[in-house]
């Protein structure tokens, strides 16, 4: 690439993981250098945007001195309390800098250079918002490969087809009951039992310590050959080596991040969401990704069988439209 090809990208990285990753998600299918630039916040970040506009209300003093020029030709953010920070940034560029905004800005919408909302959001389009089929994520065809090789060896012993199991838990909203955890995990052992397959088994810090004391007895018990992994533990987290080898993945729904990113695997998606786990939005999301042929839905009485379905890369899709952004002239209007 050309000194004259480059851009100067910022990613603006919040206090969430669910928003960082779909921000650097995008910023790394443009395949440019960026430069990710720590948000922390205040109390005041719990005001509305519509109050908030184009400031730097609710941003705290250290994360002020990061942002200062030369400033960037595109800005990359996710998530509401983001949203102000791009507009102020720019505000300060004279409109120089494009801002990329994933997920509803909650105010201003018409400053936003690009918008990116999943369709299951259902927001009203205009010309400078963008549908996405899910949200973006870091999950690439080639890091897949990369992982696959990476885990390999270290799976080598737990016969095929293997089941990858990613548990979630309780939500503010939803909760992951005891009885939910026992259906999921009796499921996964049946089906694999039946294949004379393996699991591999991770949980998340939402899923509960009793839940995952229930799950760790049923898989010790079940005779079935299985890697299970903690999310409390120490071990290098194996999770993007579940999803690379997994010939089935099976996921819970009450996540939106963890229901894209396996929906990039290659292995076939099935969405475990019973009544009370997910709420409408991630419903929305599920019927979405079901339509599109990227999962199917978990049913207790069906089996669960690979099957091919194209790898979901939203982030490419977001990425396409902000090299159309930086080709473009520039308005120097403000926000």
């Amino acid at each position: 690439m050309s000194e004259q090809d480059t851009h100067l990208i910022w990613v603006l990285a919040d206090d969430r993981a669910g928003n960082i990753n779909q921000a650097i998600g995008v910023a790394e299918a443009l395949a440019q250098p960026f430069k990710r630039v720590d948000i922390g916040y205040t109390k005041f970040a719990r005001l509305p945007n519509i109050i908030r506009r184009a400031t730097l209300i609710g941003v705290d003093m250290a994360s002020r001195t990061r942002l200062a020029a030369p400033w960037p030709d595109l800005v990359i953010a996710a998530g509401r309390r983001t949203a102000p920070i791009a507009r102020w940034i720019k505000t300060q560029s004279r409109g120089h800098t494009r801002i990329c905004q994933i997920m509803r800005p909650d105010s201003g919408e018409r400053m936003f250079d690009l918008i990116a909302v999943p369709a299951h959001d259902g927001m009203t389009l205009r010309e400078n918002i963008v549908e996405i089929p899910g949200a973006p994520h870091r999950v690439t065809e080639t890091r897949l490969l990369v992982e696959a090789d990476k885990w390999r060896p270290h799976f080598k012993g737990l016969p095929g087809p293997r089941f990858s199991v990613i548990i979630g838990g309780s939500t503010k909203k939803t909760t992951f009951t005891k009885d939910m955890a026992k259906e999921l995990i009796a499921k996964v052992i049946d089906a694999a039992r039946a294949v004379d397959g393996s699991l591999l088994v991770t949980t998340s810090r939402r899923t509960g310590a009793e839940n995952e004391e229930l799950i760790a007895e049923q898989l010790g018990a079940s005779g079935v050959p299985y890697h299970l992994h903690d999310w409390m533990s120490t071990d290098e987290n194996p999770y993007f080596g579940y999803l690379a080898l997994g010939d089935i993945l099976v996921v819970t729904g009450d996540s939106v991040s963890m229901c894209c990113e396996a929906a990039a695997a290659p292995g076939g998606v099935y969405i475990y969401a019973p009544d009370g786990l997910a709420n409408d939005r991630h419903k929305k999301l599920h019927q979405s990704l079901y339509e599109g042929g990227y999962a199917r839905p978990m049913q207790v009485d069906s089996e669960l069988v690979p099957f091919k379905h194209p790898s979901l890369q939203p982030a490419r899709l977001v990425a396409q439209r902000c090299l159309e952004l930086l080709s473009a002239p520039v308005h120097s209007d403000g926000a």
